[in-house]
């Protein structure tokens, strides 16, 4: 089946997809703690009788069981080197199962490694990675292939371009989401299908986390901006705990009924989880029978994501910025920091014009004495994950975009294609491949165009161009050209033309780059600030510009509110009132003179940080921005100038994770930063540890041993409560992964630890966590359990008998904090 064919028969019907694998295997009779590949290539005839049993009951597809058949995986239990006979053979057992009545999907999902920066994984060797497992899964006859069960979207990317690398099988993408409706990473559905969706994915969708009916408001969000079919595979409801066993209470009725109106909310492939049984899916199929999908629509709309945000760009909606200071060009202060491999700068200018309005970030390293391309993917790894604007790669080079591109976990924009040859034949297929849009450069081989009209022809050459390639209009943002008015008087006139002719009779997006107009002349922003409000009232889209600059900003607010663009009005009046507060704020610190009196005017960004973190000492910063770079340099600065070592810690360093915390808890940062503020900590706690004085026996802070359970191999909510909680001072026992509870018992009783804490992932798994509770009653052990994982629940951890439970690592830093002071 091509990838049209198969798009095409997902508009036709509700596609029926099988359900659980992993929980109806160990109502088989697998153990936990074994690798469920190696398990069902030793008792083949439970997964045949499954898989059929799934097509019996209507399955349209079967996912063949090769989960977690990549490298990574596979090694964590010493079969590694038999990856090729694995993931062959079992395709090739589905197969044998369906008997040509279903489809059978290759089934990727994550490694357990998480990608740099967050991580140490390179993100080429994790495309290798799925490579290597997709080609065996393709030479075995696998008609498409699934990724499922995703938590970052980054890694996700990995996978689809992987799949598309090596074979055009249709691929279906497919996220999971907590209950705050985003992945552990921070992205949101709409992000998600976005990104997927211009990268080609056949098919996105949602899994596991939730039962049905909390995934339709998932599948309805994602709807909006889908312009491929839509997935829907959610859980049996929620697992209880009965008579010691995890279960999933939702009967197969109830399960299809709510099927139903995943289908009714946009749904085309519908299926199961964790929890369901060919039952569930008979009746599933026999609900949906005879239901139309919802049509797959196009929705024409201009759309850039960061890995966590999406900004859509309205041709008739508000005058965007592109932030322009990321740049060395003209900045020799900036440049010397690159040449030594340093990003305070950029990561200050990044958060500055974040804060000061901006809507999109210009990243451009080309300059001397560095390699740019290195440079530029550092650069876009590090202002990714600290702020949530989508980026702009900026770059004269052909190869220096495309490897940016490849690995930005988001949808970003190209600056620029022009008419060149190199540009143009290298780089509109390099565009339509990573799903970027792109600036439109006006410009060929011979240079600047002579007239209007030879503007004209070259934006149509590129134009038509793009369109042949299968990118839409919405994909494409025309640069007016602009030239300085200096040396052509006649160029202002002649870029606002442009601007009209291609909003009014191409309906194009479009840009410029704003200060190039005043070049040479004195006094330039009045110049830059008089263009803007001319460029926005002919239909200027969005400028590069420089978000600091107070009166362009005004300027452009002001415009749009005059212009009555929707919701100009509270955007002008909340920017006047956010001024207003700063000043005040800079009054109150003596920066500014009384009102009143005569003022030299203060650019905002020259008082954005009087209040809250700004103020605070250099260490108090880097921990809160994630400044591993510099945090020791700081410290040593802090104790070089008398500070005691305790006193970083409890003034500084605690202070600053604590409001990391407070921002995680409240949505203003996710895991990336999460990470990145606590290993920041922990490089400072570790440079201050030597000099730090003891008392007694360390203060008689509490010790806790920590593990993921048997039988599972997921750690990363686990590392992040350990580095969290030794960066608060805990003595910690990190006992790893898929660790069994005489272990844990026998580490707890050889340290006298005051707390076991633990971690599931998997509802097949959760249940060794109330071994351990049993094991430490049995005993009689003078201590406390705590858990967590993606699963796990207050009313489960109340009902296996814990000491207490944490959604997260800032919230378990809290826990431990209670129950030890309660125990004093």
């Amino acid at each position: 089946m091509t990838r049209q064919e198969f798009r095409k028969w997902l508009e036709e019907q509700p596609v029926i997809l099988d359900g659980a694998t992993g929980t109806n295997l160990q109502k088989a009779g697998m153990p936990t703690g074994v690798c469920p590949e190696a398990w069902i290539m030793e008792h083949r005839q439970v997964l045949m009788d499954l898989q059929r049993a799934y097509v019996d009951a209507g399955s349209n597809i079967v996912y063949a069981p090769t989960f977690s058949g990549n490298r990574i995986k596979l090694e964590e239990y010493g079969i590694g080197d038999q990856l090729e006979k694995i993931n062959r053979e079992l395709v090739q057992l589905s197969r044998e199962a369906v008997a040509g009545k279903a489809l059978v999907a290759g089934n990727l999902t994550m490694t357990g490694e998480q990608l740099y920066p967050m991580g140490k994984m390179p993100f080429e060797e994790l495309v290798d990675i799925y490579k290597e497992q997709a080609r065996c899964i393709v030479d075995a006859g696998a008609d498409l292939f699934v990724v499922e069960t995703m938590m970052s979207l980054a890694e996700t990317r990995a996978a689809v371009i992987a799949v598309r690398e090596i074979c055009d099988l249709p691929v279906v993408a497919s996220m999971t989401y907590n209950e705050d409706g985003r992945t552990l990473y921070g992205t949101d559905p709409t992000t998600a299908v976005v990104v997927l969706q211009s990268l080609g994915a056949d098919a996105i969708g949602v899994n596991c986390s939730t039962g049905p009916e909390q995934m339709v408001p998932i599948v309805e969000e994602m709807r909006k901006v889908a312009e491929v079919p839509l997935l829907a595979k959610p859980n049996a409801g929620l697992p209880e705990l009965i008579d010691g066993e995890t279960v999933y209470l939702m009967r197969p009725e109830e399960f299809a009924k709510a099927g139903r109106m995943l289908v009714q909310a946009g749904a085309h492939m519908v299926g199961g989880c964790c929890g369901t049984t060919p039952e569930h899916i008979r009746a599933l199929s026999r609900e949906v029978k005879g239901m139309s999908p919802l049509p797959v629509e196009k929705h024409h709309k201009s759309l850039l994501t960061s890995e966590r945000k999406t900004l859509e760009i309205d041709i008739d909606g508000p005058f965007l910025v592109i932030g322009e200071r990321i740049n060395p060009t003209g900045k020799k202060k900036l440049q010397e920091e690159l040449r030594q491999g340093r990003l305070d700068m950029v990561m200050d200018m990044a958060e500055n014009q974040e804060e000061s309005g901006a809507h999109i970030l210009d990243i451009n390293m080309g300059m001397n004495g560095i390699d740019e391309k290195e440079m530029l993917l550092e650069v876009v790894a590090q202002v990714g994950q600290s702020v949530n604007l989508p980026l702009c790669i900026d770059s004269s080079h052909v190869d220096v975009i495309e490897a940016a591109l490849r690995q930005y976990p988001g949808r970003a924009l190209i600056n620029s294609i022009s008419l060149e040859q190199e540009k143009f034949e290298k780089l509109l297929p390099i565009a339509k491949k990573y799903g970027a849009m792109f600036i439109l450069l006006p410009l060929s081989d011979e240079g600047l165009p002579k007239d209007l009209e030879e503007k004209k022809q070259i934006i149509h050459k590129i134009l038509d161009r793009a369109l042949e390639l299968g990118m839409e209009k919405e994909d494409i943002i025309v640069d007016g050209l602009v030239a300085t008015v200096g040396a052509n008087p006649m160029a202002a006139v002649e870029t606002l033309e442009t601007i009209r002719y291609c909003r009014e009779e191409l309906h194009l997006l479009t840009s410029c780059g704003l200060s190039n107009i005043s070049f040479g002349l004195p006094n330039r922003i009045t110049v830059n600030t008089a263009f803007l409000t001319m460029a926005i009232q002919s239909g200027l889209t969005m400028a590069i510009a420089n978000p600091s600059q107070d009166m362009l900003m005004n300027a452009a607010a002001a415009t749009d509110l005059l212009l009555n663009k929707k919701g100009a009005d509270l955007t002008y009046i909340n920017r006047m009132n956010e001024l207003a507060q700063k000043e005040e704020a800079m009054r109150a610190a003596g920066l500014l003179p009384a009102a009143g009196t005569a003022a030299t005017a203060v650019p905002l960004t020259a008082v954005q940080g009087t209040t809250g973190a700004g103020n605070q000492p250099k260490v108090f910063q880097a921990v809160l921005k994630g400044n591993k770079d510099r945090i020791v340099d700081y410290v040593k600065e802090e104790i070089a100038e008398g500070t005691k070592p305790d006193d970083v810690i409890n003034d500084f360093l605690i202070p600053a994770i604590n409001e990391v915390g407070d921002l995680f808890n409240r949505k203003k940062y996710f895991l990336p930063q999460l990470i990145a503020s606590a290993e920041t900590m922990k490089l400072a706690i570790e440079y201050l540890e030597p000099m730090l004085e003891r008392k007694g026996d360390g203060e008689n802070m509490p010790t806790l041993v920590i593990a993921t359970v048997e039988g599972d191999i997921h750690d990363i909510g686990k590392n992040l409560v350990v580095l969290m909680l030794k960066n608060y001072g805990y003595h910690v026992i990190d006992m790893g992964k898929d660790v069994p509870k005489e272990e844990i018992i026998a580490k707890a009783k050889e340290v006298n630890a005051d707390f076991i804490g633990l971690s599931a992932l998997m509802t097949t798994t959760m249940m060794r966590m109330k071994e351990v509770v049993e094991a430490v009653k049995k005993e009689n052990l003078p201590l406390k359990v705590i858990i967590g994982g993606a699963v796990i629940t207050q009313s489960f951890a109340d009902e296996i008998g814990a000491d207490g439970y944490s959604k997260d690592a800032a919230d378990c830093v809290k826990l431990v904090q209670r129950l030890w002071e309660e125990g004093k």
